[in-house]
């Protein structure tokens, strides 16, 4: 199996349980911390960061299929 293909796949089931642990944020959580502090599901800066990680992501996987293997 490639190099690149073994990262792709590393990045994949770190991916899986980031949204498994983000579930479980998602169903216990975040409701809890919406009672006690409501100013948390409001800040803009929760969206920056999803959005930042998604792309973040992509580029990964952009430069993990585009780089060229180091030569021996």
């Amino acid at each position: 199996m490639g190099e690149r293909l073994k990262i792709f796949v590393f990045v994949a089931i770190l991916g899986f349980f980031g949204g498994m642990i983000a579930d479980l944020a998602g169903t216990y959580v975040i409701p809890w911390l919406g009672s006690v502090l409501p100013a948390v599901l409001s800040a803009q800066y929760l969206l920056a960061g999803f959005a930042g990680a998604c792309l973040t992501l992509v580029l990964v996987s952009v430069w993990a299929y585009i780089s060229k293997p180091p030569e021996h």
